[in-house]
């Protein structure tokens, strides 16, 4: 079934892994996160620094303002993604998550997924969950 995921995802891949790494480095900036999570937030086996994929420190408005210029069906894909991720849905559930994320979309995406300190580790584990653990690595579906 995870071959039938990559055509259900919409998002540009490199837009995806640029905004989880972005998600990411505002967590990490975060003086409330636990000094072993900033550590280990990035696996070691990943050569890109996080400066290096995502530029300068992305601010936090910046980061809002990117994930609310998103189409509403990839903001939809963002919380299901996160949903599946922190296990309220499993891969064969995928299209009643997507279906919820729009019928609760009434929220503004962006303010929702950042409210989750976790979120962009989340988005990963629903990846991995459909099947696309590769995509932090290379970029693609």
């Amino acid at each position: 079934m995870g071959f039938e995921m990559v055509n259900s995802l919409t998002i540009a891949p490199d837009f995806l892994r640029r905004l989880l790494f972005k998600m990411r480095a505002e967590t990490l900036g975060d003086e409330d996160t636990p000094r072993d999570a900033r550590d280990n937030a990035l696996p070691e086996s990943h050569h890109i620094t996080l400066n290096e994929e995502v530029g300068t420190e992305p601010s936090h408005e910046k980061l809002i303002e990117e994930i609310d210029a998103m189409i509403p069906d990839h903001q939809y894909e963002l919380v299901a993604l996160l949903w599946v991720g922190r296990g309220d849905f499993g891969e064969a559930d995928w299209e009643e998550a997507l279906s919820l994320a729009a019928k609760r979309s009434f929220l503004p995406t962006a303010h929702y997924l950042l409210s989750h300190p976790l979120a962009a580790d989340d988005i990963t584990n629903g990846l991995e969950e459909l099947g696309h653990d590769h995509l932090l690595q290379n970029g693609i579906y």
